[in-house]
């Protein structure tokens, strides 16, 4: 998942459009990008994988002017892609997981149409949608067009002399939310973005929906639709805790997880109650306001270096990341009964040789293990969350269990089941912690607190929106 964001003002919008951007820093390692429209098109890209968005823009916004213009924190594509089509010149920005990338391109090249820009070897993504959408009458007819023919997800901002469209997926996996201030008006992925800015709150889009921002206001270029299944992972993990979606607060769904999670642990006695930083942080002092127990931090991030080791691409830089970035104290681990909230266990390798290992190297009496969502059984088809079946920590219990990759996990899925309790047991004694329990789905929905018809959980259950069960296979 990307994070993009929009911003179009009477006078110049480039420094709310540099703090806007920058604000969605933990949704991405790879890119960040700019593009401005004044007099003509400005556009930047840096990579910054080995530096922040602030400090590699931070000359940029001084050069760069203009009333409107859109930024983006890439996971994996550069952004923003420029494209002087039919249409007219564009800039975009995107966010999303297309499922069917070869056939599409495969699709476009047979009909002469080429592609400068390339992704670790392979088409870049948002170029791909860029000339989906320019194939259409007029460019709100392009995005519709384009969500007819992808396979999986995408939200998308695009920059032209008309304005900033903002289109949300047509199935809402990613949301986009727009704000205005004193007639300055800006569209974001997080709302965490509008606070310290100044922007209040006018629309949460709605799935499929298509709006023109201009420096006059707001005009809907295409209506939403009635289904929403908005990514429930990011209350539990990708989400800054300051945002909401839909309404809903990600700090608040967290310490409901965490209560939750608490008041199924009524036969084990623990001494302190921690959180895995950040995002743990929440799980866990919700759990300990349920659990009575005091909070406190074993285990803590140097945040200055290191962002979230769940997001880059390759496991030698998840795994180094996760070395480092969590310093252990010795003098609140040494002989307690720690509970450890975790936001969820995705491979397990980082949980087990970065961060149990420390509390054990360094003196614990116990290590319980406590994740705040089922576990993940499917990779994401929409927003890049977890990339293969392989890497999952329940199908590797589960190959190792039945010594295959069974079609069928459904009993695995069903917290009830025998299968279920000896998959948990064996993810358990593999990282080698004193107790394990997850989440049940029903809670994290309640936590949630909208309709399970309207968040999609398909990497816990495998079920998409109106299609029944997909395919597990990648």
């Amino acid at each position: 998942m990307s994070g993009i964001f929009g911003a179009i003002s009477k006078t110049d919008c480039t420094e709310a459009l540099f703090y806007g951007t920058d604000y969605h820093s933990h949704l991405g390692t790879e890119y960040g990008g700019m593009a401005v429209l004044g007099d003509d098109f400005q556009r930047q890209i840096h990579n910054i994988s080995q530096g922040q968005f602030k400090s590699k823009f931070y000359e940029d916004r001084r050069k760069m002017t203009g009333r409107k213009g859109i930024g983006v924190i890439s996971d994996s594509n550069e952004q923003p892609i420029y494209l002087n089509s039919r249409l007219g010149p564009f800039c975009i920005v995107t966010s999303g997981l297309i499922e069917n990338k070869g056939k599409l391109v495969s699709d476009l090249l047979k009909k002469g149409i080429s592609f400068s820009e390339v992704s670790r070897g392979a088409v870049n993504v948002t170029e791909l949608i860029a000339k989906l959408v320019s194939q259409g009458d007029d460019i709100a007819r392009g995005i519709e067009k384009m969500f007819e023919v992808i396979e999986g997800s995408c939200s998308l901002l695009l920059l032209n002399e008309d304005g900033i469209y903002a289109a949300r997926d047509r199935y809402g996996y990613t949301p986009l939310i727009v704000g205005e201030k004193d007639g300055v008006w800006a569209v974001t992925a997080e709302t965490s973005a509008f606070p310290n800015n100044g922007f209040k709150i006018n629309k949460y889009l709605e799935p499929g929906e298509v709006v023109l921002l201009t420096d006059s206001g707001m005009a809907r270029k295409r209506p939403g639709r009635d289904i929403n299944q908005v990514c429930s992972f990011l209350w539990i993990y990708t989400g800054f805790p300051a945002s909401d979606y839909e309404g809903v607060n990600t700090e608040i769904v967290r310490e409901k997880c965490g209560s939750f999670l608490a008041k199924h642990d009524k036969d084990i006695e623990v001494d302190i109650v921690a959180g895995i930083p950040d995002s743990g942080i929440a799980h866990a002092l919700g759990y300990a306001i349920e659990s009575k127990k005091p909070f406190r931090r074993p285990l803590v991030k140097y945040t200055p270096g290191y962002g979230r080791s769940y997001t880059p691409p390759s496991q030698e830089t998840r795994d180094l990341i996760a070395t480092m970035k969590l310093i252990p104290i010795k003098e609140i681990i040494e002989n307690n009964r720690i509970i450890i909230c975790e936001d969820s266990i995705v491979r397990g390798t980082q949980l087990k040789n970065f961060t149990v290992n420390k509390l054990w190297e360094n003196g614990a009496k116990e290590v319980h293990i406590r994740a705040a969502c089922p576990p993940l059984m499917f990779p994401c088809k929409f927003c890049l969350s977890t990339r293969s079946i392989s890497e999952l920590a329940a199908r590797k219990a589960i190959k190792n269990l039945e010594d295959r990759d069974p079609e069928d996990v459904s009993e695995y899925i069903d917290n009830t089941s025998a299968k279920h309790k000896k998959m948990v047991e064996w993810i358990r004694k593999d990282l080698n912690v004193t107790t394990l329990r997850y989440q049940t789905l029903d809670d994290m929905v309640t936590a949630i607190g909208l309709p399970k018809e309207k968040l999609c959980t398909y990497c816990w259950t495998g079920e998409c929106p109106g299609k029944g069960r997909c395919s597990s296979k990648k």
